[in-house]
């Protein structure tokens, strides 16, 4: 009797609720290191916006102004060697400089506070490096 079974299980939680991608999913300490509770609990400064997104809107302008000076061929082919040189990256489980990005956009010259302090959004994973290239490519 299907329909006294279902009546039954009326005030019971589903299954699906306790699966690892629901509340009570384990936090991965090692993938997305420690939580900040400040970020949750303050609001976001009116300028973290558009920190941010400095590289991309110094990149928009850059391109605007070299398509106004040289034509539309000269900002086609730096964002076809931007893309080139982003997808050169080391293994998951080691730091990428960037260094030919960096030359490219002018920076290599530069000394900023990811130089001296390190990037704090590319902080520093350590794990076993096989589970993390398994990881990058899909098979974990």
């Amino acid at each position: 009797n299907s329909r006294g079974a279902s009546s039954l299980l009326k005030g019971t939680i589903p299954v699906a609720e306790f699966s690892a991608s629901g509340p009570f999913e384990g936090f991965d300490l090692m993938r997305r290191g420690f939580a900040s509770v400040k970020n949750e609990l303050m609001p976001s400064h009116p300028l973290e916006l558009s920190e941010k997104n400095f590289q991309l809107t110094q990149d928009k302008s850059n391109f605007d102004m070299l398509r106004n000076i040289q034509g539309i061929h000269a900002p086609l082919k730096l964002q076809m060697e931007f893309r080139a040189v982003k997808q050169v990256q080391r293994l998951p489980f080691l730091h990428s400089s960037n260094l030919a990005l960096d030359t490219l956009r002018g920076n290599h010259e530069c000394i900023g506070f990811e130089d001296i302090l390190n990037d704090p959004s590319q902080s520093e994973v350590m794990g076993e490096p096989h589970v993390m290239v398994e990881h990058k490519l899909g098979l974990l």
